[in-house]
């Protein structure tokens, strides 16, 4: 009977807000009527009957009220998160109304009603409108039906009792799903005092209170921390079985009131302990402001988050290409709504193309005639690469050879690849054709005379980006697990993908041309360790020999083909540093383009034939560091070979 009576006040609640305020119209018309009549009651002491002119008056009067509400912004309210926070806002209401009826009632008089009535009928309003909020607060949104479920409250500390954690209290307490048992800080001067009614705990009482008071989730209300901080409030809580969930950033919050909305799972790059460096705002401008930006590859995790930052350095025109039109559209519509956001007036144009039709790429620059190419499209996907050979060599070397030529060809000023640290001492088909691509383009710049400027930009992984496995252990731990390893002593290099894309729009301004570019990737992180963290920071225990009532198992499966323990981003030369710290230029060893033009060229009628034992062979030739694999897993040259 309850749940379906939660399930009625649901549903209620999930109309949309103009129905909704139309409703309260209507109720608060109402009690002001009733008001109104329950007012000569308390007067006379006897229920009477409004007659014609008494309820002209009362008719009248509710017109009034709704008008005021209307006027004072009181049907701004979110009628259910209307706990303390709504009465103030009923008081400024129903006090402007109180005054005009002790004007019209009190002083200058209406027939048939009582001169006192202008005192009272505001008095009896204010309770009946403040009450019928109440019902809202504990029907509607479902609070009345938790009490009745406690079990469903998630019991959470605050940690940080600065700004943040203050507002957060009046929302969570409005809120239908957590239960709020205090603060946690650092501060001296803050702790064991009380804060909005919240007592305020030392770190020190951690242990005891998520022990005493059963919580299960613990809220990181500090917004404006750096991660290192972060990361040291993190090490403190890994140890208890609770959730650890945040609030965004400071400069995402900055502009409006947290609601609860902005509370959300815990970051993933929390938990890496790398602080993003300040982008030179010079750097980012130099090649993207008022100029025409195009981007391939623009609905990948590289491609969509280079437009994001792109849109905010006022380019004249953003040119973004794909090939799925999925993605494309994604993305298109997601700059759209910046674009009104930040009121930019750019264009921004969005065309399904394959940077293997030279046809179709040569007309489209021809068309925009871009300033900037930032070539991001590219298959990256490790195992699937090593299971499509062909069509990953056709799409990630040739490719780019032919985007390329026709950029030098039109003279665009800056092309920037972007390249992968698995490039350097490649073991995969993927990382070959990314090292190729490299050379590719460093022999054809210095071959050839012409005015475009080439960099090439090479970094690790991405977090959260299509083909990232992060994204993968969060949903196998949602669903109980196991949470599958390759090998226990894997280890990657991480970023962020907002800081890639910063550091690759300012690699590319850095260049003269031909240069190849790393960014600093921080510490190598241990897969293993990665995982177990997000397993404690879910409120989960890992399930081991050593805990085998664990949630969580950690299952070992082995290396892909072609898959590596670790990565590199050099090939052993001394970077040299830059004007930015977490920039560096590599030089490293390359074919001119005679030497690389045959290999390319037998390359090519190899992959038309699927010669793939051939085409390792010519790869190998190529990039003497490659290291084949023998256990080949294409697709098509399994099939071929098994009939």
């Amino acid at each position: 009977m309850l749940k379906k009576l939660y399930n009625l006040f649901g549903s209620i609640s999930d109309l949309p807000r103009y129905v909704k305020q139309f409703a309260a119209v209507i109720c608060d018309f109402s009690l002001t009527i009733i008001s109104f009549w329950l007012s000569f009651y308390l007067r006379l002491d006897e229920f009477i009957k409004l007659k014609e002119n008494t309820l002209t008056s009362a008719l009248a009067l509710a017109v009034l009220a709704v008008l005021v509400f209307w006027i004072s912004g009181f049907y701004k309210t979110i009628f259910r998160y209307s706990g303390k926070s709504a009465l103030s806002s009923i008081s400024l209401a129903i006090g402007i109304y109180g005054l005009l009826t002790i004007i019209l009632i009190t002083i200058y008089g209406i027939s048939g009603v009582p001169r006192s009535i202008g005192i009272i009928h505001p008095l009896v309003l204010f309770f009946l409108v403040y009450v019928s909020r109440l019902f809202v607060r504990y029907f509607l949104d479902g609070n009345f039906f938790l009490k009745n479920n406690k079990s469903s409250q998630s019991r959470v500390i605050i940690y940080g009792a600065g700004a943040a954690g203050r507002q957060l209290i009046s929302v969570l307490e409005d809120a239908r799903e957590m239960k709020v048992l205090g603060f946690i800080d650092d501060n001296l001067q803050l702790q064991n005092k009380l804060i909005n009614g919240m007592m305020v705990y030392s770190v020190k009482n951690l242990d005891y209170l998520i022990k005493s008071k059963d919580v299960s989730h613990v809220l990181l209300a500090i917004p404006s921390a750096n991660r290192s901080k972060r990361i040291e409030i993190l090490d403190k809580i890994k140890k208890y079985k609770v959730a650890v969930i945040t609030l965004p950033s400071f400069s995402d919050i900055i502009k409006g009131k947290i609601s609860t909305s902005d509370i959300k799972e815990l970051d993933i790059e929390d938990l890496l302990g790398r602080d993003q460096v300040l982008p030179n705002q010079d750097l980012l401008n130099k090649n993207v402001k008022n100029k025409t930006i195009m981007v391939t590859g623009a609905g990948g995790s590289i491609g969509s988050e280079l437009s994001r930052q792109i849109i905010k350095l006022d380019p004249k025109e953003l040119i973004l290409i794909d090939i799925s039109e999925h993605s494309l559209y994604k993305i298109y519509s997601e700059l759209e709504q910046i674009k009104l956001k930040i009121e930019k007036q750019l264009i921004i144009t969005p065309i399904i193309a394959s940077i293997q039709d030279e046809v179709r790429i040569e007309n489209i620059i021809k068309t925009f005639r871009p300033n900037t190419l930032y070539h991001a499209a590219a298959h990256k996907h490790v195992p699937l690469v090593e299971e499509n050979i062909c069509e990953g060599l056709n799409n990630n070397i040739f490719g780019t050879l032919k985007i390329a030529k026709i950029a030098f060809s039109y003279e665009i000023s800056d092309f920037v690849l972007i390249s992968s640290d698995k490039a350097v001492r490649p073991t995969n088909v993927m990382g070959v054709s990314k090292r190729i691509s490299e050379l590719c383009l460093l022999a054809f710049a210095g071959e050839n005379k012409h005015k475009t400027k080439v960099s090439l930009v090479r970094f690790g992984n991405v977090l959260g980006s299509s083909g990232s496995v992060i994204p993968k252990f969060k949903d196998q731990i949602k669903k109980g697990g196991p949470v599958t390893l390759t090998h226990p002593e894997v280890t990657r290099y991480f970023m962020t993908a907002s800081e890639a894309a910063q550091l690759v729009i300012q690699a590319g301004a850095l260049s003269q041309g031909g240069d190849l570019f790393i960014l600093e990737m921080g510490k190598p992180i241990k897969i293993k360790d990665l995982i177990k963290k997000i397993i404690s920071l879910s409120g989960l225990s890992i399930k081991d020999k050593d805990n085998p009532d664990g949630d969580i198992s950690i299952e070992i499966t082995g290396l892909r083909p072609g898959e590596k323990l670790y990565e590199e981003l050099l090939l052993g030369q001394n970077p040299k540093s830059t004007i930015h710290p977490k920039i560096q230029k590599v030089e490293d060893p390359y074919m001119n383009w005679r030497e690389l033009k045959p290999h390319l060229l037998s390359l090519e009628k190899l992959i038309e034939a699927s010669d793939v034992k051939e085409i390792l062979k010519i790869l190998k030739k190529i990039v003497n560091e490659y290291e084949i694999n023998n256990n080949i897993v294409d697709h098509v040259y399994k099939f071929k070979n098994n009939k």
